[in-house]
């Protein structure tokens, strides 16, 4: 008659609480106050603030680490970068963002995680926000990838995707018109103060070595030599450097890597890449066009004879597709003598994928057309 079912909610133990966990807690209340408190009693002024970021990236060193560009389906993506954010945010002023690791685990693959936490706070206006996420001490390589052991190529790794999770928090708590006329700022302090000298040059070179790309790499890139590089396209290489230092992409993504591309691969296959000139490139178009057509009848045929498509794509196909190069199109462009030949070798534009080599064909288009309408006036 006294036996009692226990209560599931009664009897809990108590975590015991050590002094240093108290102590910790306390600090970190206590300093969460400290700056709400300062942030009510001086808050910003916009007008400073804005002031200030702008004069910030009018320095050259920073305005060269101020942005990363990369290339995703063939669209290139372009923003601040994590130096430019930590910027903004200093001179933004009570701003506070910072990353921590909060635990660890293994997961069901027996890989050791890390369970990290991202976080950005606006102390006056008590805007937050938090990412977390799993970094598994694990690093891929082409031959499939190996765990990490060593502490400290463990802190680098979540150091690594925590800064760029807490560039992501600081975009969200920051204004984005701020951000964008800190961009267009830095992108104007580029344009105006891009060194061209040889010594330059030369420190760019060695900066691009570690990625395998050379001299003639860039050479063919701009489509002249590097002792007449202009201060656009030094601005467009150091983006494009960021982009690489910071593994946003890789470099065949934005150099000619492959000394055989091009190549023809068997009858039927268009000339190489290396045909220069408009004529050149049209005839591989109507080359890959041929090819298409070809590769089609003979699917078409297999349908008839077996009652069924051949489920294989045919290599013949592949190695028939159109294929106009950067080089190309700016070499007919260079090489127009009338505005009708600049006109029609503008035409092969579009077949370019990367969309920064359109935007670049596309202004050196328009400064043909600018000297033809100068030599006819």
């Amino acid at each position: 008659m006294n036996d009692l079912v226990e209560s599931p909610f009664g009897a809990r133990k108590e975590v015991a609480e050590t002094a240093g966990a108290r102590q910790d807690q306390s600090r970190e209340l206590a300093d969460m106050q400290v700056m709400a408190l300062m942030a009510r009693q001086f808050p910003r002024d916009p007008v400073k603030a804005m002031d200030r970021i702008l004069n910030a990236f009018t320095r050259p060193a920073l305005a060269e680490k101020s942005q990363y560009q990369f290339s995703r389906g063939g669209t290139d993506i372009r923003g601040p970068s994590i130096k430019a954010m930590e910027a903004i945010a200093a001179e933004w002023e009570n701003i506070d963002a910072a990353w921590r690791e909060r635990s660890r685990g293994i997961d069901g693959r027996g890989i050791a995680y890390s369970e990290v936490e991202a976080v950005a706070v606006d102390m006056q206006s008590r805007t937050r926000k938090r990412i977390a996420f799993i970094v598994p001490h694990w690093r891929d390589t082409k031959q499939g990838g190996y765990a990490l052991r060593d502490e400290r190529d463990i802190y680098e790794l979540c150091a690594n995707m925590a800064q760029r999770r807490v560039r992501a928090c600081l975009e969200a708590v920051i204004p984005g018109d701020v951000i964008d006329a800190a961009m267009a700022q830095a992108d104007a302090t580029l344009k105006a103060k891009a060194d061209t000298s040889p010594e330059a040059m030369d420190k760019m070179l060695e900066a691009f070595a570690p990625f395998g790309v050379t001299k003639e790499h860039i050479e063919k890139r701009i489509q002249r030599r590097l002792d007449a590089i202009t201060p656009a396209q030094v601005v467009s290489l150091k983006r494009v450097y960021a982009s690489l230092r910071d593994d946003m992409s890789t470099p065949d993504e934005w150099f000619d890597m492959s000394e055989a591309a091009g190549e023809a691969a068997g009858e039927g296959a268009p000339p190489p890449a290396s045909s220069k000139g408009t004529a050149a490139a049209k005839e591989r178009i109507k080359a890959g066009a041929k090819g298409k057509g070809a590769a089609a009848s003979k699917a078409a045929a297999k349908t008839d004879t077996a009652g069924k498509a051949d489920p294989k794509p045919d290599a013949a196909g592949k190695s028939a597709a159109p294929v106009v190069t950067y080089a190309e199109v700016a070499d007919a462009l260079n090489a127009a003598t009338s505005a009708d030949a600049a006109s029609e070798a503008a035409d092969l534009i579009k077949h370019i994928k990367d969309q920064q080599q359109r935007t670049e064909l596309e202004s050196l288009y328009h400064a043909r057309m600018a000297e033809f309408d100068e030599g006819q006036s």
